[in-house]
């Protein structure tokens, strides 16, 4: 043969495949010669002879928290703030308006897109007196809950009974309903 050509290589013997655990083994080597080119190596030595991973006396990220401070934060990290501080107003609503409007009109529902707070009172009179009071209302909650929180406040009257359709029904009439708000 001449010096420019190639010598054939000999193919190499075939045994058989290698199996799962001798495939975890190459990996493994792998890594740990990565880790090692690194330095990965010795730091985990240093770790080692310190006693491992473990919290000192300055607090970090895996110390345990209080159930308020964690729920504080998901409500941070989420944007909850203000469904959040509303749901608190419903549920001192009695403290808020006082115990005689708090007996007849019951806050339903806040629509957080049109920053709307729904109200249902027992009766239109109810009705009536809080749409008078609404702007003040509304003055109130936006100072507890922030400024712009709660935009308007929709009164609706009492739903009334289902309309039965039967023998005892007036021709003509609207039922029940024709006397609420």
């Amino acid at each position: 043969m001449s010096e420019n050509t190639p010598e054939p290589k000999p193919e190499p013997a075939k045994g058989p495949e290698p199996s799962g655990v001798d495939l975890a083994r190459v990996a493994l080597r792998a890594a740990k010669e990565q880790a090692r080119a690194r330095g990965d190596a010795v730091r985990q030595k240093k770790q080692a002879r310190r006693g491992g991973l473990r919290s000192g006396a300055h607090a970090d990220g895996r110390d345990p928290m209080a159930l308020g401070s964690a729920i504080n934060r998901l409500i941070t990290e989420r944007g909850w703030e203000a469904p959040a501080a509303v749901g608190g107003v419903m549920g001192r609503w009695p403290q808020i308006v006082g115990d005689d409007l708090a007996n007849h009109c019951v806050p339903e529902k806040y629509d957080e897109d049109e920053r709307v707070l729904i109200v249902r009172c027992d009766s239109t009179a109810w009705a009536t007196n809080l749409r008078l009071l609404a702007p003040q209302l509304v003055a109130r909650l936006n100072e507890d809950l922030g400024h712009g929180t709660v935009r308007l406040i929709k009164v609706l009257g009492p739903g009334g009974p289902v309309q039965r359709f039967g023998p005892l029904r007036a021709p003509g009439s609207t039922g029940p309903g024709d006397t609420y708000g």
